[in-house]
Parts: structure tokens; sequence; C-alpha cells
């Protein structure tokens, strides 16, 4: 495993991390008041508690099956899902015309992550 993936997939899995996070330990009201969060208006608190919870499980699946050199594959899976995700994040906000860079960004890291591996 070289030392760039070690530190895209570090890069990329904290940030993941810490966005999913806030959604699963936010209440949908205390999304909803912070102005960068305008389209948590257009889902439903379980929704944006399934999309916290896909960006955690993805942060883990970036790190832990290489570190624990347990089904190394899941974290080319991982990372395929969270550019999925990310990439239908920055059409979401090129619809309702936001800014795009942040999840384009995330997907890019996720993508480079699968060919660093």
């Amino acid at each position: 495993m070289s030392t760039t993936y070690w530190i895209v997939a570090g890069i990329a899995a904290f940030a993941f991390f810490g966005s999913g996070m806030m959604k699963l330990a936010s209440s949908r009201a205390k999304l909803l008041a912070n102005k960068n969060m305008g389209w948590a208006a257009d889902f439903t608190a379980p929704q944006i508690k399934l999309i916290g919870l896909a960006e955690v499980l993805g942060a883990a699946g970036l790190i832990l099956p290489n570190a624990l050199d347990i089904a190394p594959n899941l974290s080319k899976a991982a990372a395929v899902c969270l550019f999925l995700l990310m990439s239908g994040a920055a059409n979401y906000h090129r619809k309702r015309k936001e800014p795009i860079v942040p999840p384009l960004v995330l997907a890019i890291l996720a993508l480079v992550t699968l060919f660093l591996k």
C-alpha cells in the first residue's frame, strides 16, 4: 500500500466521517438553520440520517479493510460507492443552483483512492 494512498484515503475518510457524523448527530431543524444546508429542506430526517450513515460507513470502508488486511477489495467498493454518492450530491446541488465544488472534491478524492490502490 503506497504512502500516497494512505494520505489521500485519510483525507477523504476524515472529510466523509466529519460530514456524516454532522448529519447523524444534528437534528433536521438544526441543519435547516445552517444557511449552507438548504438542501435538507427537501429530505426527511430519516433520509438525512441515512446519507450520514452512508458517509460514515464509506469513510470506515476506505481505511479499515486495508489497515486490518481483511478483504481489501472492500476499500475499492467503498470508494466507488462514495464517488456515486457525491456525484449524485453534486448533481442535486447543481439543480438547486448551490455550490457544487465541495461534493465534487469529495467525489474526486474517492475516485483517486480507487486508482491509487
